[in-house]
């Protein structure tokens, strides 16, 4: 038998001032994006802001249905929108961000477990790792320094049988 042990390091930020201006301007951005966000059902507005290996700067936000689970998070919807506008730029640095008008979110809210499937699948597709960003309404400021930190043991498609 062996036994394996994984950690993860992030980095905590105090609050904003402390990014850098480039970190800013993409949490900005984010917060706009959550402020589009379609939440009529959570009231749960999610933002994401996706800088490219290009230099574009791609946002999204969540998008919910009455026919729940019908919507979509911010993270894919800002992701699956980059791939399909750069088909084949890697992913540089995404910052995620919420708002909760019935209770302010004080801690950064983290993606959910398929976001961070999706993430992973783009962090290998592009071969490097994407920085990641987490903030609330205020407060500190989560920093990754890749979606491995956030996913370890993700499902790759290596996994799959080759297919010829």
């Amino acid at each position: 038998m062996k036994k394996f042990e994984i950690k993860t390091t992030f980095t905590v930020y105090e609050n904003e001032s402390e990014l850098s201006i480039e970190d800013q301007k993409l949490l900005a951005m984010a917060r706009e994006a959550a402020g589009r966000a379609y939440a009529d059902y959570s009231h749960f507005q999610v933002g994401a802001a996706l800088l490219l290996d290009n230099g574009e700067v791609v946002t999204g936000n969540n998008q919910e249905n009455s026919a729940y689970p019908s919507g979509l998070c911010a993270e894919r919807t800002t992701a699956f929108y980059a791939s399909s506008r750069y088909p084949g730029v890697p992913f540089k640095k995404l910052v995620v961000t919420a708002i909760n008008s019935q209770k302010p979110l004080t801690m950064p809210v983290p993606p959910c477990g398929a976001c961070r499937q999706v993430l992973s699948e783009y962090e290998q597709k592009g071969g490097k790792p994407i920085t990641i960003l987490l903030a609330g309404q205020s407060g500190e400021i989560w920093q990754v320094s890749s979606v491995e930190e956030l996913l370890p043991l993700s499902f790759s498609g290596s996994f799959l049988p080759d297919s010829e």
